[in-house]
């Protein structure tokens, strides 16, 4: 097994679970290079992978129980459903690469299962990324208009219309991860000793680029437009008596996407701001030698923590969102009335053969009872 303590080479980071190099790798400053020969926690090859299982476990269960109870004929097709349809489709793709990233983890940074699924990991990893905080948007623009613009909102609730933004969503998503389809590719490090799975840039520039779009397109600007939309809700809640009081509805769905926004930003907060100070670095405008690798060490952990978002918002749905226990919840008395009338039937059926039988047998009685009665 090859040591994860080697020293790395200068362009050496581990942001989307991998290496990102470029081309130009060996044209480091000698005066740098102490500062980027980082030693990377030898138990990293273990932790990680065991946190990956436990989210892909939790994550697979979670999402896919959402997207079964959602498809179901009895589901309301309302835009909020629609959003968290989509939102959850985009976890379980992406939670589908989890386990090949454990492994690539567990084997030091060792890529075993060849270019085009490097590519097709990666590739969900970004989509994932792009699609969880813009569908997350889409949510609380929603919301923003059910509050401050109701009756705007009433011609809006169309279902069509929210598959309509949900294929915009999803086409936005598949663009931004198009850079990643493209400069993901299988590497050879022999400082390492293995053949990772990298971003290979063409010049340094690509990479912080990337990283900035990365940033500002899947945080920074979604989060604005989220910020916005809650102050307004906020501004609206804060004149109650135009407020229509049977408004419990909104309020439950309100509650379970704000546990929603709240929850994407625990978990992806430390990963941008960890990528935003590596691009920094990159473009050499962060020299700070101690910081550069807080950075390289601290983002597999960021990472961990940003893939638990997957995982986590279907226990929100659950114990937050009202509307989605209460469809748990019918759909689990249907299917048990659906097996007691199984059983009930299965009984009746088995005591009509018992009866028939019984009648047969007595009848045979019977027979044998005149065969032996006549002379």
């Amino acid at each position: 097994m090859v040591m994860m303590a080697a020293l790395l080479p200068a362009n050496f980071s581990t942001v989307n679970v991998s290496v990102n190099i470029t081309s130009n790798a060996s044209v480091n400053s000698t005066t740098n290079a102490s500062c980027h020969n980082i030693l990377l926690s030898e138990h990293q090859n273990k932790v990680i992978p065991t946190i990956y299982s436990i989210i892909f476990a939790l994550g697979f269960v979670g999402n896919g129980l959402v997207v079964f109870v959602l498809c179901q004929k009895t589901s309301r097709k309302t835009v909020a459903n629609t959003y968290m349809l989509s939102l959850a489709v985009s976890d379980l793709l992406f939670l589908l690469s989890l386990p090949f990233w454990a492994v690539y983890y567990s084997f030091d940074y060792d890529w075993v299962f060849g270019l085009l699924m490097c590519k097709l990991c990666g590739s969900l990893l970004s989509l994932n990324l792009y699609a969880s905080i813009f569908f997350i948007t889409c949510m609380s623009v929603d919301r923003y208009l059910a509050i401050v613009h109701p009756f705007r909102w009433q011609y809006c609730q169309s279902p069509r219309r929210a598959v309509v933004v949900s294929s915009l969503v999803w086409t936005t998503a598949c663009f931004a991860t198009l850079p990643t389809m493209v400069f993901r590719d299988t590497h050879y490090l022999k400082e390492l000793g293995v053949t990772a799975c990298v971003m290979h840039y063409p010049t340094p520039t690509w990479f912080s680029t990337i990283a900035l779009m990365k940033c500002v397109l899947g945080f920074l600007l979604p989060f604005t437009i989220i910020a916005c939309c809650y102050c307004a809700i906020v501004c609206r809640l804060l004149e109650g008596p135009r407020l229509n009081k049977s408004s419990d509805n909104l309020d439950h769905v309100l509650r379970m996407v704000v546990a929603v926004v709240v929850a994407f930003f625990i978990c992806w907060f430390p990963f941008h701001i960890l990528t935003f100070l590596d691009a920094l670095s990159s473009l050499e405008v962060l020299r700070i030698c101690w910081m550069k690798q807080r950075v390289t060490v601290l983002l597999p952990f960021a990472l961990c923590l940003g893939f638990s978002n997957s995982a986590i918002n279907p226990f929100l749905y659950c114990f937050v969102g009202n509307h989605f226990r209460q469809q748990l919840s019918g759909l689990y008395q249907a299917q048990m009335y659906s097996l007691s009338q199984k059983r009930g039937s299965i009984s009746t059926r088995l005591s009509s053969f018992s009866r028939k039988l019984s009648d047969l047998k007595d009848l045979g009685q019977m027979e044998t009872v005149e065969q032996h009665s006549t002379p």
